[in-house]
């Protein structure tokens, strides 16, 4: 749907797409469809939906208009046609592979992509389906033409990539894609709609956990997929219904609300970061830090080609290597809290190496390139003088 509104209209106005849910009190809030089934008068009605099942509201697990509201906002945004809203981000990752794979087939993706979804493919695709899978660094698109088969179905993206944030060309991948009857994803979760379109440069499926800055306040967990209308449509009937991994109109409601806050937050969040990751960069006793909002990061040219902005997550390598000193850094911190996840209003920090060295292989965990001494940090929406203080505080003590 083209969207003839700014994005700061379209996000504070429930008014502005098709699925316009009215209210006879005129509520400025659209109202929460908290049911599990919609009856009808006749048989005549019922069977006039069962014709069309997708946009009709029959049962909540196949569409909710609270829900349908929220998927045509989120696809405005990204320019696509139509998006489907699912339970979790890895609802939305497991729904979108499964659809353009079967038995046998060949896919291409990153050695840092998000740590579930190698799992995903290690653990389920390949024993359960003989999934044939390439990992490839993402940043030369000769080695991605190199690795492509008669069989290869799928080249699986995440731009920036997990923990070292590197960038793919999306353009000449998906180019590159199309020459070969290749479809192409890309978890977007980073960038966000706001910042980053990777449809509009030829991808063919968008992918998001809302669970981050679509949703921000750290209180819901969901996923998106976004795409055209006849390849989210075919998704909906097969991987979206047939799994059951169905979005709560509750939970679409949060999301809608988050929506309204999403431009004010991503630019408080950018802001913020760059000053962090400038700080981090001047610190003696910080190796690296891997955030392509730098001018000094090797992809920034890319980065400021094919995005709009850049959110509040980085990473960046301490310059010890022992351990108790990790610690002691990690432990010391007292506005970042610990924790998985990010893109909520609260800072946080996580060492990815934690999680890495049980979810991976020894093999798979090499290719990720990251130690123990590599530090993930969200910022969040606290003043930013105050997190850099907090920083600086605890490098202090290494």
């Amino acid at each position: 749907m083209e969207n003839k509104y700014h994005h700061q209209t379209l996000m504070n106005c429930d008014k502005t797409t098709a699925t316009k849910i009215s209210d006879p009190y005129g509520a400025v809030i659209s109202p929460i469809y908290q049911n599990s089934l919609f009856t009808f008068e006749n048989w005549e009605a019922i069977e006039t939906a069962f014709n069309d099942k997708i946009n009709n509201a029959i049962y909540t697990r196949g569409k909710n208009p609270t829900v349908a509201l929220v998927e045509e906002k989120i696809a405005t945004l990204a320019h696509g046609e139509k998006a489907k809203l699912l339970a979790s981000g890895m609802a939305a990752v497991s729904a979108g592979m499964l659809h353009f794979l079967s038995a046998n087939d060949h896919i291409i993706t990153l050695n840092n992509i998000y740590g579930p979804s190698i799992s995903l493919i290690n653990d389920f695709l390949i024993p359960k389906m003989n999934i044939e899978v390439s990992y490839v660094s993402g940043t030369d698109i000769d080695e991605i033409a190199a690795k492509i088969k008669p069989n290869t179905k799928l080249i699986y993206l995440e731009s920036p990539s997990s923990v070292v944030f590197s960038l793919q060309d999306l353009a000449k991948i998906s180019a590159l894609a199309k020459q070969h009857d290749i479809a192409t994803a890309i978890d977007n979760t980073w960038a966000t709609p706001l910042f980053q379109k990777p449809l509009n440069l030829g991808i063919d499926l968008e992918i998001h956990s809302c669970s981050k800055y679509l949703g921000g306040h750290s209180d819901i967990v969901s996923g998106i997929l976004i795409g055209s209308e006849k390849l989210i449509n075919a998704i909906h009937v097969r991987e979206y219904e047939l799994l059951g991994a169905k979005m709560a109109p509750m939970e679409a409601w949060f999301l809608l609300r988050s929506l309204r806050t999403l431009d004010l937050r991503m630019e408080r969040h950018q802001k913020s970061a760059l000053k962090i990751a400038q700080f981090l960069e001047r610190h003696p006793k910080v190796a690296k830090v891997n955030y392509p909002g730098l001018t000094s990061f090797p992809q920034y040219k890319l980065a400021k080609q094919q995005m709009s902005g850049f959110s509040g997550l980085m990473s960046f390598q301490l310059k010890t290597t022992d351990l108790t000193q990790i610690k002691t850094f990690f432990n010391g911190l007292n506005l970042f809290q610990i924790g998985v996840s990010w893109g909520g209003h609260e800072s946080l920090i996580y060492a990815p190496a934690i999680s890495g060295l049980k979810e991976q292989n020894p093999e798979q965990f090499k290719k990720m390139a990251i130690s123990l001494n590599d530090m993930r940090i969200s910022i969040g929406l606290e003043n930013v003088e105050d997190l850099i203080a907090d920083l600086t505080e605890s490098l202090a003590l290494i």
